[in-house]
């Protein structure tokens, strides 16, 4: 009875944070209006093997209705026809400027040093990472602006559309979200000026002059999870960090297959399991005990042996259903998602055990056939 109590007063706890975050969430506009004089924007893309994924996203990105900006697209060294594609784009439209990335030297990841590159020759006085795998919505660079403006930050990310389309996707993506946005207090760590809040990479907006005050991607150049690191580093200076709801003028089409799936998911529990073992420990025991047992305990109620604790099970169950709905929901996920939350946890498992075996083995992390290393000296 104390244990089942304890879970079910965990859950609401966790169900009341993410109400909170939910609420508190600010979201890009599509009515926002261009600032006089319009600054330029570069929107600095970094390509490695994207062939399947650039083309939509120039498109995307060719239909701005922002009136002054740039894209910069560095092929980072591809084996496919990533390169190719650009060219064309550009030999079609002068906002575009193709680069060729240098060879990475031993102590950079790969898309930091990318980044790196892109921020170094970009000409705007605001830079726009996004990644190659990203669309965006016409409204997209207006209403980033005028958020980063209104908020005056000095990093602008957040919650972009995960497109989930194969049902491993389905499985697999959303929960995602569901962790961060029921453990992390977005909702508190937003107030404050210089509290570190949450910056994913696959957007992330600065004024110029706040990137190079970090020291840009140099500053995380040997970090896997560079996004996380560069949003810490700007808290670090006093920069203001926001996370904001993107959904509307942002989608990401990430890991298209299932090896590519468990791969992504690799990569970030090592980087996790680098930072703190035993905090990755905790993490799990807790997903466990709040987000996957209760589906336990409810099957031996229901067909194996029933006690007088069904309802408060069934509440358990309940209340991680509706959470799984309210953040899927908000950010267009697939209803049928909701109802795999078991596998999807499952499936999360499954990468942690991998990642703290090749943590425990030295066997690294690879990432883009790239493979990250302690001998490498890259976290």
């Amino acid at each position: 009875m104390l244990y089942q109590s304890i879970i079910a007063a965990g859950l609401f706890l966790f169900l009341l944070n993410l109400v909170l975050n939910l609420r508190s969430l600010k979201t890009l506009r599509r009515d926002e209006k261009v600032p006089e004089p319009a600054p330029l924007i570069s929107v600095l893309v970094p390509a490695r093997d994207e062939e399947a994924n650039i083309g939509a996203c120039m498109d995307s990105l060719l239909k701005q209705d922002y009136p002054n900006f740039e894209v910069l697209v560095l092929d980072d060294n591809s084996s496919d026809n990533t390169a190719a594609i650009v060219q064309r784009y550009a030999a079609a439209d002068n906002h575009i400027r193709p680069l060729s990335g240098e060879t990475l030297p031993p102590d950079w990841t790969g898309k930091s040093f990318a980044c790196y590159q892109l921020a170094r020759q970009a000409r705007g006085s605001w830079l726009l990472f996004a990644d190659a795998d990203t669309t965006h919505a016409s409204h997209m660079l207006r209403s980033a602006l005028a958020q980063a403006l209104r908020l005056d930050t000095a990093v602008l990310s957040g919650f972009p559309r995960q497109l989930a389309t194969s049902l491993p996707q389905k499985v697999a993506i959303p929960v995602l979200y569901f962790i961060i946005l029921t453990w992390f207090p977005l909702w508190w760590m937003q107030r404050a000026k210089n509290r570190p809040s949450l910056a994913i990479g696959q957007f992330l907006f600065f004024p110029q002059d706040a990137y190079w005050k970090v020291g840009g991607h140099e500053a995380v150049k040997s970090r896997i999870l560079e996004d996380v690191w560069l949003g810490i580093e700007v808290s670090r200076r006093g920069g203001r960090q926001m996370a904001v709801d993107l959904s509307p003028a942002v989608s990401c089409n990430m890991y298209h297959n299932v090896g590519a799936m468990l791969e992504g998911f690799v990569k970030w529990v090592y980087s996790v399991a680098s930072l703190s073992p035993f905090g990755l420990g905790l993490m799990m025991v807790a997903a466990y005990f709040f987000y996957l047992a209760p589906f336990y305990s409810l099957w031996r109620e229901l067909f194996v042996a029933p006690t007088d604790l069904r309802a408060l099970v069934i509440s358990q169950v309940g209340m991680i259903l509706l959470m799984r709905w309210l953040v899927d929901n908000r950010f267009k996920e697939p209803f049928i998602s909701v109802f795999l939350h078991p596998l999807g946890l499952s499936f999360l498992f499954l990468a942690s055990l991998l990642a703290v075996a090749r943590r425990a083995l030295g066997a690294g992390v690879r990432w883009k056939e790239r493979l990250y290393s302690r001998e490498s000296s890259v976290d």
